[in-house]
């Protein structure tokens, strides 16, 4: 099991490389349900400029989606 603090580095390095991630792709990705606060400790505590997108899916639920501003 990963550690918060190696969820959070591989978190850094996937948006680094130009990723996204949506909770649902992280838990699947990283193991971890708690995506919104790793992004606020990226935001906050490292000054990752991370932009969040609301998108819904084909049954309207409304998620996050995160990325690197480019």
């Amino acid at each position: 099991n990963m550690t918060k603090t190696s969820q959070l580095a591989k978190i850094r390095t996937h948006l680094k490389r130009g990723g996204v991630l949506t909770p649902v792709t992280a838990l699947n990705m990283f193991g971890t349900f708690r995506l919104s606060a790793h992004i606020y400790v990226l935001r906050h505590n490292e000054g990752l400029d991370i932009v969040t997108k609301k998108v819904s899916n084909r049954n309207g639920n409304v998620f996050a989606e995160y990325s690197l501003r480019n």
